[in-house]
């Protein structure tokens, strides 16, 4: 149980997720549903034990605990706003103004990014104000490294500031800095994982291997008794995964932009 709920369990999304999209189950978890309860009735199958349903179907749902998340997504999001971030600067030198620059990026910005720039190009060749794009921007990308970067845009909207072109180049350089950073982290997260997929692979290896070769020995589980000891066991070594993945999972970094609320 512990297992599955470190696999369910997911940083917050970004907010430009429609209600829509949360108002029933999708595809894929649909047939991950699927795929779960075919592996429960498939363990109860192999072993004839009623708790066998629940704890194969479990284990299935809870082996997105061990996944490597959307760290890997993060990281690219991360490096595009510093590529994106220079691309600006370059811009910046022969547009007329940060608007135009800001628009031109939308066809050469990285695909990590792409569809927020084009986004946040839209709102202003329709006439939006640029510190609202801005924001909305920020609020699309739903990241810390963005909202240091759009800080800086917004200040430069507001207060014009000077020489922004060497700021942005600063910002971008300090970017990079927290992608190499951050892989080096989820290099180190990635041995862990490894780790304990071997440990579990061995764990359910071995229990196949008892389940076809050590009837007798198991005889006892097939019992009410024993099948509350299996729930028990199952526990706890759920219990132990979770900790472990829990102690590999990336945090959310906390934002510096919110966005404004809507009077």
């Amino acid at each position: 149980m512990c297992l599955f709920i470190a696999g369910v369990r997911r940083a917050p999304v970004d907010r430009i997720t429609s209600a829509a999209q949360h108002r029933g189950p999708t595809r894929g978890q649909l047939r991950q549903g699927a795929v779960a309860l075919s592996a429960g009735l498939l363990a109860y199958l192999v072993t004839r034990w009623p708790v066998a349903v629940p704890l194969g179907a479990l284990a299935v749902l809870g082996r997105r605990g061990l996944a490597r998340g959307r760290a890997s997504h993060v990281i690219e999001s991360i490096e595009a706003i510093a590529s994106w971030t220079e691309m600006l600067r370059d811009t910046l030198a022969g547009a007329a103004g940060l608007t135009q620059a800001l628009i031109a990026t939308a066809q050469i910005c990285p695909r990590a990014i792409r569809a927020q720039v084009g986004a946040l190009a839209s709102r202003l060749s329709s006439g939006a104000v640029l510190t609202a794009a801005l924001r909305s921007f920020a609020d699309e990308l739903a990241d810390p490294a963005a909202d240091v970067v759009v800080a800086t845009l917004l200040l430069a909207a507001t207060e014009r500031a000077h020489r922004l072109g060497d700021l942005l180049g600063a910002l971008a350089e300090s970017t990079r800095e927290e992608v190499a950073m951050r892989q080096a982290v989820e290099a180190s997260r990635a041995s862990a994982r490894g780790a304990v997929r071997t440990v579990t692979g061995f764990s359910f290896g071995f229990l196949g291997l008892m389940v076809l070769f050590a009837h007798s020995y198991l005889e006892p589980y097939r019992a009410p008794a024993g099948q509350a000891v299996l729930v028990v066991v199952a526990t706890l070594f759920g219990l132990g995964l979770w900790l472990m993945a829990v102690m590999v999972r990336a945090r959310p970094e906390p934002r510096l932009l919110l966005m404004e609320p809507t009077k």
